[in-house]
């Protein structure tokens, strides 16, 4: 994604969604853009930090519909590809939201795919200071803001939970516990992986992470309810 200005259709195109939709949450100040000749222009990097941190308002057909527009292959198992083993532990020893960063990087360490882990601490520092990536519910989605293709050899989510608990600024209060760090190459990508664990990460799927008693357990729970959520959206 070229950091350019997209017209109103194009941005309905590029996400998904009915243009009179696009015009209406751009009218309510909710997508970023301005009004220039009477027409509407949106910056792609002001897009891209808004879907970064309001994904999860969007109603379930809108995600669903961003997914399909920014995927290349919107139906392949996209959760079970990007999960190493390595990268789940149900234990981080962490305490607070500093240490749970510098935590996450040297769990991405520990699969043997990152690079700089100097550079993706300061990225993950970098994006909670803009506003924080924690969601209503127990469940945080740290990142980069922009895709770091150098930093891993592959684009990869890691998982970790903090069964205390640990303030992450979450909108409700409450304490986080579930970490989702997110590590991609481009900015689609990055895009659809956010939307997809959006979509897969239920209520439901949370509790059972809280249960789950080994790193296979988890992803295996993790497997089925994306397996779920795939066969629910085919007509």
């Amino acid at each position: 994604m070229s950091y350019s200005t997209l017209g109103l259709d194009e941005l309905a195109r590029h996400i998904g969604m009915d243009a009179r939709e696009v015009r209406r949450l751009a009218e309510r100040g909710v997508i970023p853009g301005q009004l220039v000749g009477g027409q509407w222009r949106f910056h792609r990097a002001a897009l891209l930090d808004w879907l970064q941190r309001d994904m999860h308002t969007l109603d379930e057909i809108d995600r669903r519909n961003l997914e399909r527009a920014v995927a290349d292959e919107p139906d392949a198992h996209l959760l079970s590809q990007l999960i190493p083993r390595a990268g789940v532990e149900l234990n981080l020893p962490a305490r607070s939201r500093a240490s749970v960063l510098r935590e996450l990087v040297r769990l991405v360490e520990r699969t043997g795919l990152l690079y700089d882990a100097e550079g993706m601490h300061a990225a993950l520092e970098e994006r909670e200071a803009q506003g924080p990536t924690a969601l209503p519910g127990g469940l945080a989605l740290p990142h980069p803001r922009r895709p770091m293709p150098y930093a891993t050899a592959e684009p990869l989510i890691c998982i970790a939970r903090v069964p205390a608990g640990i303030g992450f600024s979450a909108a409700d209060g409450r304490l986080t516990d579930l970490f989702i760090l997110i590590c991609s190459h481009d900015d689609r990508s990055h895009l659809h992986a956010l939307a997809r664990v959006s979509l897969t990460f239920s209520p439901e799927l949370c509790a059972a992470l809280r249960s789950a008693a080994t790193a296979d357990e988890a992803l295996q729970l993790i497997a089925d309810a994306e397996l779920r959520m795939l066969r629910e959206r085919r007509p």
